[in-house]
């Protein structure tokens, strides 16, 4: 490979990083400077200035030790980066095609126990076995799956940051670093002209026992482990495109701190109609700087959306953008593709048609939200916890509301944000949607909007 002007080591404690790092340091041109960015020291442990920098001035500017430090030194420079470390630096080295990156791995259950035991003794490193201080931990069930969930959230977004920019890694393994062929590949991999005859031999391994003589309460271990979803198995696959955050269809008050995020197909006209009233009246189509010229003129403003039950609000969907023409390519869909009889309009045809036709826009919803369609995946139908998400990523509400609830929630927001109290007027029952509401219906939407049902504890419809 080669072509690298610095490297990083990718790992965390207790995954033989210091063993990785020694070995790394006796190759020529190679300098591996510790962990750089640990918030709590400078490269070595208890050390807090280094390269000009104290611990203050490299949390201002970790950029600008990171530039310092690769022009240290000739050859290549690099330094050991964790989880906890300063996430600024992650993203940095991430996004650079030019810093290899070298992924170092270990059993999250032999560095878990490692870990404690290391802060039971306060012994971090072996040099002389003579000095080995060993004890005894206690297993402790959830701090272990918060280990693991740590470092698959670490590995998970190494890898998303890699796919997206194509490039790839080195992967190693604990057992790894003692094997000369993995490291004279690693060598080649940095573009490393030299041979390794044996791993270094300063660091002694500690605690090599087995796991159940390192803890108090062996049992613990096959409980916790049992609890694990090892496979991710019970993950809810989700195929729905990712949703921006819409800002042109957010909803301010002109004389009033209350911001709506509205969601389609709910009950958008009846929210506007009372935050107009609250609020003298409204505006839309801001851009982000508009918005944000909006919220600094109001301190203390709250930003709001509104659930609907997901039967309800396809119904809405469906009568409006299916049956009422506002989607005609759709329609066209539903009839040709997927063979639904589908009436003319929310009032022609009989109860059973109709029926018959929202039965079968449910199940191309769940296809739609899966990416087993040509036809973009529209707003009304989006899933609202996709369409929160993608609110979040500028303005996160401060209040999900739900429908049911929306009199007293709203009167109490009004409240909150310091504005006089308004009735306000919820939308009429959907027509005819009672009367072809049945078990099957409730199943096909509980398929189509699964993350919705879970995400928000949504219940029958009826």
């Amino acid at each position: 490979m080669g072509g690298f002007s610095s490297f990083v080591v990718l790992g965390g404690m207790r995954t033989g990083s210091n063993y990785l790092e020694a070995n790394l340091n006796a190759l020529p041109g190679l300098h591996c400077l510790g962990e750089l960015f640990n918030p709590h020291f400078f490269g070595k442990k208890d050390q807090v200035d280094a390269f000009g920098f104290d611990l203050a001035a490299r949390d201002r500017d970790p950029l600008g030790v990171l530039a310092r430090i690769r022009a240290a030194h000739d050859g290549l420079t690099g330094f050991r980066l964790f989880h906890d470390h300063d996430a600024r630096v992650l993203d940095a080295v991430l996004s650079d095609p030019g810093c290899a990156k070298i992924v170092l791995t270990r059993n999250p259950l032999d560095s878990y126990v490692s870990l404690k035991i290391a802060q039971e003794t306060n012994q971090w490193m072996l040099r002389n076995p003579k000095n080995l201080k060993t004890a005894k931990i206690r297993f402790d069930g959830e701090e272990f799956a918060a280990h693991i969930a740590a470092q698959q959230d670490f590995q998970q977004s190494i890898l998303h940051a890699l796919q997206v920019s194509g490039q790839t890694a080195f992967y190693l393994d604990y057992e790894d670093i003692g094997d000369v062929a993995v490291l004279s590949g690693l060598a080649r991999f940095l573009g490393i002209d030299a041979a390794i005859e044996a791993p270094d031999s300063t660091l002694k391994k500690q605690n090599p026992e087995e796991i159940e003589t390192k803890v108090t309460n062996p049992g613990a271990i096959a409980t916790a482990i049992q609890r694990l979803d090892r496979f991710n198995l019970s993950r809810t696959p989700n195929f729905e495109p990712r949703r921006g955050p819409a800002v042109p269809t957010m909803i301010v008050a002109r004389e009033a701190p209350l911001l709506f995020l509205p969601i389609k197909a709910g009950p958008e006209a009846e929210v506007v109609a009372w935050l107009s009233a609250v609020g003298g009246s409204v505006e839309s189509g801001l851009s982000q700087k508009d918005l944000r010229q909006w919220k600094r003129a109001r301190p203390g403003h709250r930003s709001f959306t509104m659930l609907r039950h997901p039967v309800e609000r396809a119904y809405a969907a469906f009568i409006d953008r299916v049956l009422n023409g506002q989607a005609s390519e759709v329609r066209r869909a539903l009839k040709r593709q997927h063979g639904v009889d589908l009436p003319e309009g929310a009032e022609a045809g009989e109860a059973a048609q109709l029926r018959s036709g929202f039965l079968g826009f449910l199940r191309f919803v769940r296809m739609n939200l899966s990416g087993q369609t040509a036809l973009k995946v529209d707003a009304h139908w989006a899933t609202q916890a996709a369409i929160i998400q993608g609110f979040a990523q500028i303005v996160p509400p401060d209040a999900i509301l739900r429908e049911a609830e929306a009199a007293a929630a709203l009167r109490q927001l009004s409240e909150q944000a310091g504005c006089p109290s308004r009735d306000y007027s919820p939308a009429p029952e959907p027509k005819h949607l009672a009367a072809i509401y049945d078990d099957e219906i409730e199943r096909a939407a509980q398929d189509a909007f699964q993350r919705d049902y879970v995400t928000f504890g949504f219940a029958r419809w009826r």
